[in-house]
């Protein structure tokens, strides 16, 4: 495989699921840079053009599922919209956190003042539901595990910054400050004459796991897909672990994040929260929302941004 190919996690008749690196959109954008369908297309040669199921952020990596028939689209985006597929994304936030999980049912609308913003509205705001767990506690910052119920646009960005709990990296709803190693390292020394570099500049959002009905429909199997972080991503959260707590990481951390590393599944949130008393966050404090959040209506674009 090419360096600038895009590691592909499966491939059958009628899909493939891939691991979309950072800073590719899915669909054409104003940069005129090679969108992803248009990288695939020189990449693997497709003998039909391939179809957007769901979408992801152009700043955000992770699994992104595709497919390679008008069929195998229908199919795949009619489970989307009911719901009968789970997907878990990982991302850095700001901390400390005052809970270990909960549940968001705030509904979004698209920002009147910001078209490329959305924002919360009781009113005018579509349904929205994100289950979220504390995986790792970085103090500061902590890595959450989330579980979007419903595919709003931006839905994860804006539940968690409505909650208090922004991405560490969002310029949108909360900042645009590189994560860097001296923030957290005790004694960093630069290197003489070098710039320091950054452990990751992009947003703190990876799409880690998906678990969908592969094969015919008559013989289908439910399977889980991993799509290990990218390098900046994962070199991000082992730097954190190491140099941001005054004592050793505890074990069950630990093997939080050797799972991650070796791509293994996690537990999804929605599950676990079950037997969590303080999982419903529908009104959260206004006063602890840290994103640029305004005003109003319309709905997301099809298909779902999942």
């Amino acid at each position: 495989m090419a360096k600038s190919d895009i590691p592909i996690l499966y491939e059958d008749r009628q899909i493939l699921l891939l691991n979309k690196p950072p800073g590719i959109s899915v669909t054409a954008d104003r940069s005129g840079a090679t969108n992803l369908l248009e990288h695939l297309s020189r990449q693997i040669n497709p003998s039909e053009p391939l179809r957007l199921v769901h979408r992801i952020d152009k700043d955000t990596s992770g699994i992104l599922l595709l497919a390679k028939n008008r069929q195998a689209q229908s199919r795949y985006c009619a489970g989307f919209t009911r719901r009968h597929f789970s997907k878990l994304y990982l991302a850095i936030v700001q901390g400390p956190l005052a809970q270990s999980a909960g549940r968001i049912k705030a509904p979004i609308a698209r920002s009147r003042r910001n078209p490329q913003a959305m924002h919360i509205h009781p009113r005018l705001g579509k349904e929205a539901v994100t289950y979220w767990q504390k995986i790792m506690d970085f103090g500061r910052l902590a890595l959450l595990s989330v579980q979007p119920v419903t595919g709003r646009t931006h839905q994860i960005r804006i539940h968690l910054a409505h909650r208090g709990i922004p991405l560490a990296i969002d310029p949108i709803y909360a900042g645009d400050h590189p994560l860097m190693l001296s923030d957290f390292k005790a004694g960093y020394r630069a290197k003489t004459d070098q710039i320091e570099p950054p452990l990751i500049d992009r947003l703190t959002l990876h799409a880690y796991q998906l678990c969908i009905p592969v094969g015919p429909k008559e013989t289908e199997t439910e399977k889980t897909f991993i799509a290990v972080p990218d390098k900046k991503f994962a070199a991000a959260i082992k730097m954190l672990a190491k140099h941001t707590r005054e004592k050793p990481i505890p074990d069950d951390q630990k093997q939080t994040l050797l799972t991650i590393l070796a791509g293994r599944p996690l537990p999804f949130p929605a599950v676990e929260s079950e037997t969590n008393p303080c999982r419903d966050q529908e009104s959260p404090d206004p006063q602890r929302t840290q994103g640029k959040t305004s005003d109003s209506s319309l709905s997301p674009p099809y298909p779902p941004n999942w």
